[in-house]
């Protein structure tokens, strides 16, 4: 049984024994860190994803201050095992068995003010919690929180936005990711553009094609080359074809 004790602080010491130089150099160029680019400044250590989860599930039951105190470090490993943790324990709180609407709802809480505070700022943080945070909460809530969020001007509270329908569209409802993707169609970031047609996708997939086609028929027209390829990604090619020639 692990003894550390279970603070942020013992969180970053166990991350930093898996730290190597040379995977840092390349996660801050893979995740684009530069001057001018969307994860510029932020601040990596080299920690594999693997061995970040395998941190994170050591310190399953960290108390919500001490994510918070992870969510708030510079370095982006130690915000990304927070949010694993996060998640983590949103889904214990969520079993049948041992639900906890008090402590679903302080986890929430914590979560959304992590992201209005710019904390959940990178696409992996925000595509590994939102549909597992936000997801699971608005599942059988009104939604209106996803449109206030995709009306904001960031970049991660629009993505936050998006991915949390993930969450509806597996269990069978596209009907918010279709309203959220005509909302942000204007949107040409790139990672907006990426998660428009994902989730389109993604509806078409695993809900109803004609879904994806009925969209794509109304909007294939305005919408960007990167969000169209990405919902088109698994349609026939002579039917891609056909709503690439719509643009």
């Amino acid at each position: 049984m692990d003894e550390s004790p279970q603070t942020a602080a013992a969180v970053q010491a166990a991350l930093a024994e898996w730290a190597d130089a040379g995977d840092a150099e390349h996660l801050r160029r893979f995740f684009k860190t530069g001057p001018g680019e969307y994860g510029e400044g932020d601040v990596f250590i080299g920690v594999r994803v693997p061995q970040t989860r395998g941190v994170a599930k050591r310190f399953a039951g960290l108390p919500l201050s001490e994510v918070d105190l992870l969510l708030d470090s510079e370095v982006h490993e130690h915000r990304l095992a927070g949010l694993v943790i996060l998640n983590a324990a949103m889904a214990r709180a969520g079993k049948p068995r041992g639900y906890d609407a008090a402590a679903r709802e302080r986890i929430v809480e914590l979560y959304l003010a992590a992201v209005r505070r710019g904390r959940v700022n990178n696409w992996d943080l925000v595509d590994i919690s939102a549909e597992n945070v936000l997801g699971p909460w608005l599942l059988d809530r009104p939604r209106e929180l996803l449109f206030q969020l995709a009306h904001r001007d960031s970049l991660w509270e629009r993505r936050v936005a998006l991915l949390s329908t993930f969450a509806f569209i597996k269990a069978g409802d596209a009907s918010t990711t279709l309203e959220l993707c005509e909302l942000l169609l204007g949107d040409r970031r790139d990672l907006i553009q990426k998660a428009v047609g994902w989730m389109l996708r993604e509806a078409g997939k695993r809900v109803d094609r004609g879904l994806l086609t009925g969209f794509l028929d109304r909007h294939a027209a305005e919408m960007g080359r990167t969000a169209l390829s990405y919902a088109t990604e698994h349609l026939e090619p002579e039917v891609r074809q056909h709503y690439r020639d719509m643009r």
